[in-house]
């Protein structure tokens, strides 16, 4: 996009200059004038051309720009989902163990509850580590680009 600038503000930097010396020359040969208004003319139709060329540029940044964003705001939500999944089992979790501690305090190891504990337990590690993996994968989404980015600039030198 720096090139297309640099392009730009040479061609704008051109006419100014053939504009000028169009000034200058009402006088002067018109075969010369002539030659200086075609080169007008053709920088005018290259800096056309490179207007298209930023647009087309800027519309497709756009597009991925909110394709990028559509793909955030998902995973979003599914690390949302996931995280209120742990949220219940964790209170369902807690809830088991003070029912384990009431039973216990009481002299009474009921199996059942001690059962239904474990499996809230395990339901709870695997909830967290559903959480873990979401959260993990929105990172490795989130670095890849970058590293994408990181590489093909260092293939061609660190020139882009």
């Amino acid at each position: 996009m720096s090139e297309i600038d640099e392009l730009q503000r040479r061609i704008m930097s051109a006419m100014d200059r053939v504009a000028q010396g169009l000034d200058g020359l009402n006088a002067a040969d018109p075969a010369e004038a002539d030659a200086l208004r075609q080169e007008l003319a053709d920088e005018k139709s290259i800096n056309a051309d490179l207007k298209e060329r930023i647009d087309a540029l800027g519309a497709q940044h756009e597009k991925i720009l909110h394709d990028a964003e559509s793909r955030v705001a998902s995973k979003m939500a599914d690390l949302d989902n996931q995280l209120q999944k742990l949220r219940t089992i964790n209170k369902q979790l807690s809830e088991a163990c003070d029912a384990l501690r009431a039973a216990n305090a009481e002299g009474v190891g009921d199996p059942e509850l001690i059962n239904s504990s474990m499996m809230t337990e395990l339901e709870a590690i695997r909830a967290m580590r559903s959480a873990e993996m979401a959260e993990a994968g929105e990172i490795i989404a989130a670095l890849t680009p970058l590293l994408e980015q990181a590489a093909g600039s260092g293939e061609n030198g660190g020139v882009q």
